[in-house]
């Protein structure tokens, strides 16, 4: 139920307790799935717990 909700940047980045540049990082090297609403971009709750749960950063 909860994982197609979006996410912002900062929010995924607060759960990962790593910066928004990272996360960024993330997304532009396609290891974060990310979708862009208008000039932002949005994370699925999903994906972000698929990514840590295949090793990504430890919460």
């Amino acid at each position: 139920m909860f994982d197609d909700e979006l996410m912002r940047v900062k929010e995924v980045a607060d759960i990962m307790r790593v910066s928004t540049t990272t996360i960024y990082r993330l997304i532009s090297t396609a290891e974060l799935p990310a979708t862009r609403v208008g000039k932002a971009w949005r994370i699925r709750r999903g994906d972000v717990e698929s990514y840590l749960k295949r090793g990504g950063y430890e919460n």
